[in-house]
């Protein structure tokens, strides 16, 4: 059985990314994105609730985005969902869930205007950089 699994976010950087080159060469970078949603609750107070989300980014996309953006910016990201697991020094497995993402559009400009977007996912020079290496999880390879 196959299925689908894909995401699209729309949110802000809550920091500037973080990028690393792992051991192999390829870049890695880190992007931590929130998105809010609001509503009026039954009690006519305005709720608001912000959810975060780990971005990964790889390969060529992962140097671009480390080069153009920074908190604050406005971003779209189209990924997929991963789990990855590892044990820590202590023998306790973790988990952490993210995005994988292979669109990076940055929206507004980089004084967060909301005019204005590169996309550089629509370019076959950002696609096609292979897939995710692998890396030991335990090394120091760990991209974060």
């Amino acid at each position: 059985m196959s299925g689908v699994n894909k995401v699209i976010i729309v949110g802000r950087l809550g920091a500037d990314p973080e990028v690393k080159t792992i051991s192999a060469g390829t870049t890695v970078a880190r992007l931590n994105v929130a998105t809010s949603e609001s509503w009026t609750g039954k009690d006519g107070q305005k709720q608001e609730r912000t959810e975060w989300h780990r971005i990964t980014v790889w390969g060529k996309l992962a140097e671009i985005c480390g080069k153009h953006l920074s908190k604050g910016r406005q971003v779209y990201v189209e990924g997929r969902l991963q789990t990855r697991q590892w044990e820590d020094p202590q023998g306790q497995k973790r988990y952490a869930t993210e995005i994988v993402a292979n669109t990076v559009q940055f929206l507004g400009s980089a004084g967060q205007e909301k005019s204005g977007s590169q996309n550089f996912a629509g370019s076959q020079d950002f696609q096609d950089f292979g897939p995710e290496p692998t890396f030991d999880q335990s090394s120091d390879d760990i991209p974060f």
